[in-house]
C-alpha cells in the first residue's frame, strides 16, 4: 500500500524533528539517541531491521536513520521494500568506512544520504536539516476514504470540497488510520505511531482526539468515517 510518513511538517530548525533509528550498535544507538535528543529531536530506536521496517511502515517520522547491517533485515532491504511500497520518508544510511556495501549501493536502492562511521554529532544533525529541508520535494499520494480527501504532503484535508482545520496532532491521527483502512488500530498502535513508543502519559489520549476528528470531519457532515471497534480499537471506513 503506498505509503507517506514525511510527518508534521515542523520547521526546518531540529526542534520538533521525529526520528527513526535503526541501528543495532546498543552504545553507538545510545549515543546517538541523546545526542539528537540534546538538540530537541524525537528519536524512537528500534535494533532489528524487521522491527524497523514495520516501525516505518506504520510510524510518522521526519527522517529514517538505518544501519546496513541488521539483524532479521539489513538497511538496504528496508530501504528498497519502503520505495517499493511508494514510502518517501527521506533515508540516511550510516555505512561503516570498510563495509560491504558502499554509497552508490544505498543511492540506487533509494536512500538520500550516507553518513560514514564514525561521524560526529554535528555533522548529523547538518544532515538531518538537510533531508528536512529537502523532503518537501518528496512524492506524496492523495489519501481518499469516500468524499474525505487528505493530502499528507500539504498537510490539507478536505470533505465534499468543504476544507477542514486540522491541527498536527488530528492530522497525524487521520493520516495514520488512512494508511492502514480498512485494518483495526489498538489503542497502542496509534499511541507508538503518533506519539511515540515512549510515550508515557494517559494513553485515553487517544480516545480524546478520536473524539475531535469526529467532532471534525464527521459530524458536521452526517457521517460516520472514524468508527469504534469495541474491545478492539479504531479504523476508517466510507460510511454515511
Amino acid at each position: 500500500m503506498p505509503r507517506s510518513q514525511v510527518g508534521f511538517r515542523w520547521e526546518v530548525q531540529t526542534g520538533g524533528m521525529r526520528v527513526l533509528l535503526v541501528e543495532d550498535e546498543e552504545t553507538l544507538a545510545d549515543s546517538i539517541r541523546r545526542g539528537l535528543e540534546a538538540e530537541g529531536i524525537s528519536v524512537d530506536h528500534v535494533a532489528d531491521g524487521s522491527d524497523g521496517l514495520w516501525r516505518a511502515r506504520e510510524g510518522i517520522f521526519d527522517v529514517l536513520v538505518l544501519d546496513i547491517m541488521l539483524p532479521g533485515m539489513n538497511g538496504y532491504e528496508i530501504c528498497r521494500t519502503l520505495r517499493d511500497e511508494e514510502v518517501w520518508t527521506p533515508i540516511l544510511m550510516l555505512t561503516a568506512k570498510d563495509g560491504e556495501y558502499d554509497e552508490a549501493d544505498a543511492f540506487e536502492l533509494g536512500a538520500d544520504d550516507y553518513l560514514r562511521k564514525p561521524f560526529s554529532h554535528v555533522v548529523l544533525v547538518a544532515r538531518l536539516r538537510s533531508l528536512l529541508r529537502r523532503s518537501g520535494s518528496a512524492p506524496a499520494k492523495t489519501l481518499t476514504v469516500g468524499d474525505l480527501v487528505v493530502d499528507p504532503s500539504a498537510m490539507t484535508c478536505a470533505r465534499d470540497g468543504v476544507a477542514i482545520d486540522l491541527t498536527p496532532r488530528e492530522f497525524a491521527v487521520l493520516e495514520v488510520l488512512l494508511r492502514r483502512s480498512p485494518s483495526v488500530l489498538s489503542k497502542h498502535e496509534l499511541l507508538d505511531a503518533v506519539w511515540g513508543m515512549d510515550f508515557d502519559g494517559d494513553p485515553n489520549i487517544v480516545e480524546v482526539y478520536v473524539g475531535y476528528l469526529r467532532r471534525k470531519i464527521d459530524r458536521p457532515f452526517g457521517a460516520e468515517t472514524v468508527r469504534t471497534v469495541r474491545g478492539v480499537g479504531y479504523q476508517i471506513a466510507a460510511v454515511r
